[in-house]
């Protein structure tokens, strides 16, 4: 009966996509105007890498984008086993913390200069340009990107609109 009740709990818990994208568009439309990423890729790629705002690792550390810690990182960590066994994540007091990071990580290295002479309403050429750069092992990155940028419309963020809402299913 515990498990029941605690497996109906955790289910409960859950919250969708189109959540995650109400809760965080606003995050992400600030950090568009600040260092001009695409709203649209920094929210598809949130709902990625958290599996809309439920994974493990965005729970216990507010690590919105997967990133790890890398030799520079000398804040706070937690260990996950992502591609290999109890790798070093970063770890963030909050999600505001967790996107700006994201994007100064983008918008600072000399590994994506190149995304940064597209329009901020061009997705396709950052998603597939994220790939290109190296930012995912996965060869399918950018159609999943996109795949979720076109299902959800997060496209229409990337105006800066901060009052469009997605509807909950």
């Amino acid at each position: 009966t515990t498990l029941l009740l605690l497996t109906g709990f955790l289910y409960a818990q859950r919250i969708t996509p189109e959540q995650y994208v109400n809760t965080y568009k606003n995050l992400a439309i600030a950090e568009m105007k600040r260092t001009g990423i695409p709203a649209s890729v920094t929210l598809a790629q949130g709902l990625l890498e958290t599996e809309s705002g439920n994974s493990e690792l965005v729970q216990k550390s507010n690590n919105h984008f997967g990133i790890k810690c890398k030799s520079t990182w000398t804040g706070e960590s937690v260990t996950h086993t992502d591609d290999a066994p109890n790798e070093c994540f970063r770890k963030y007091n909050k999600p505001e913390e967790s996107y700006r990071d994201h994007s100064d990580y983008l918008s600072t290295s000399p590994r994506y200069a190149s995304l940064f002479k597209l329009d901020a309403a061009d997705y396709r050429g950052w998603c597939y340009g994220l790939k290109k750069c190296g930012y995912a092992t996965n060869p399918r990155y950018p159609q999943i990107l996109m795949g979720n940028i076109e299902k959800y419309n997060l496209q229409q963020f990337d105006s800066g609109d901060t009052s469009a809402e997605l509807e909950t299913f």
